[in-house]
């Protein structure tokens, strides 16, 4: 008996190996389906082409190879995988009317109207993008018309909304004509080893995370003009389980911001073992006049109703930001949609920040507010070590809330501490936080207002 079953696992063997390796899932380059290694063609109809091919066979790779190809709007299907090969350059075309408009069936406070994206998904699953080459929205064709026109006349370069199981890694991602990347409401996203650089239009943002659960991004390298990594929750559906680590970002406004729009909230943030630091870029800069150094390293803001629990920020180095914290709980009060209930003020609570190195910061100082009757709650920060500037006299304790305005670390100009200026809060922690100043200031390190 035990003679005839080895026998049969020796054919069984046999026959296994003579099968040859697994057949993996087809390759489909895009020159094979009419695209042109050259700027002046537009390759857009070759591209869908091969991506449409390669999801009527179950899925595969989508192979830019090396060369410049200009593309319009493509779209990404499931068990689609879109390789970029070391050298290619995927270029956005300069024609509006090479973009098309697409409004999904989800609603949220950026889904009102149709909006255009180089490259987009809705609905998929399984679907990524990677590679060594990179992909250049050539953004700085678009001219910024009217304050909300962002996506309307002036495309993302990525977006994913309602996907499972979406990656990006590797690829460079340059030139956006305003948010580089907006996923919206996917589950189990994976962001790795990318390189950002934004800096040729407003609302110039690296990357955008919006309404999504089980997140991991990683080692990002990130220069923007705007916010560098934004959670935000533009639904009312939660950003939730969310890990970001060994990550640069160098930022116009906030490296690390929560908000503004927070409908849903945020939950279950975990950023860690990041730098944040001033840009290396010198030219046209658009918030630059604002503060060239960066607004803030780290902004929590709630001003939109939603619950924000359990963040937790450990283990960053900040140099040259204006404000090195800014925690917030506002009451803008905006509906995330037409005809939806005006939110109520939220909740910010459960914060732990800790192991954070700041050098070279600005005069304003950092802030942790509330407002009368909604305080913040459970806020600790430990391991602090915040170098600034200084050199101011003592400055008088703001008396507008400002309740509705729109969150920003400088709001109120220089704040009445060089260190923390706390109202509205309650069980706030500093344990091991020092506060040091390059020229002698006469504000204290720390002020604070209706504090329990």
């Amino acid at each position: 008996m035990r003679y005839h079953l080895l026998q049969a696992l020796r054919t069984l063997a046999v026959a296994i190996l003579s099968i040859g390796p697994i057949a993996s899932a087809k390759d489909f380059t895009i020159t094979d389906f009419g695209a042109v290694p050259d700027t002046s063609v537009l390759s857009t109809r070759a591209i869908q082409a091969a991506i449409d091919a390669c999801a009527a066979a179950g899925g595969g790779r989508v192979i830019v190879p090396a060369g410049r190809f200009k593309t319009g709007s493509v779209f990404l299907k499931s068990h689609v995988n879109l390789h970029l090969e070391n050298g290619a350059f995927l270029y956005g075309s300069s024609r509006l009317e090479d973009y098309i408009p697409v409004k999904p069936d989800y609603l949220s406070l950026r889904t009102q109207s149709s909006t255009i994206q180089l490259i987009y998904a809705f609905g998929a699953e399984h679907v990524s993008i990677d590679g060594q080459g990179t992909i250049d929205g050539c953004g700085h064709t678009f001219k910024k018309l009217k304050t909300t026109d962002e996506g309307i006349t002036r495309p993302h370069l990525l977006r994913f909304i309602c996907c499972r199981d979406a990656s990006v890694s590797g690829v460079t991602l340059r030139n956006s004509g305003c948010w580089m990347q907006h996923y919206l409401a996917c589950d189990r996203v994976r962001i790795h080893g990318i390189t950002v650089f934004n800096h040729n239009n407003f609302n110039n943002d690296a990357l955008d995370i919006d309404g999504c659960h089980d997140v991991v991004i990683s080692d990002v390298i990130a220069d923007t003009d705007d916010d560098g990594l934004t959670l935000k929750s533009t639904s009312p559906r939660l950003c939730e389980n969310v890990t970001v680590t060994n990550c640069i970002f160098s930022s116009f406004c906030n490296a690390i911001k929560l908000g503004t729009e927070t409908t849903g909230g945020f939950r279950n943030i975990s950023i860690s073992h990041c730098i944040v630091r001033p840009s290396v870029f010198k030219g046209h800069q658009f918030y630059g006049h604002k503060a060239r150094r960066g607004i803030s390293a780290i902004s929590l803001e709630m001003v939109d109703g939603g619950i924000l629990q359990h963040v937790h920020v450990s283990d960053i180095l900040v140099e040259g930001t204006e404000t090195p914290f800014f925690i917030r709980l506002g009451n803008r009060a905006r509906p995330y949609a037409e005809g939806q209930p005006v939110p109520g003020t939220g909740i910010l609570e459960d914060v732990l920040l800790s192991h954070i190195s700041v050098h070279d910061a600005g005069k304003t100082g950092s802030s942790i507010t509330g407002l009368p009757g909604h305080p913040v709650r459970n806020i600790r920060l430990d391991h602090i070590r915040v170098h600034q500037q200084g050199g101011c006299a003592k400055v008088a304790v703001p008396q507008d809330e400002k309740e509705t305005a729109y969150p920003e670390g400088t709001m109120w100009g220089l704040l009445p501490a060089k260190g923390f200026f706390v109202r509205h809060a309650e069980n706030v922690v500093f344990e091991d936080v020092t506060i040091t100043t390059e020229q002698p200031d006469a504000r204290p390190d720390f002020l604070k207002l209706d504090v329990k």
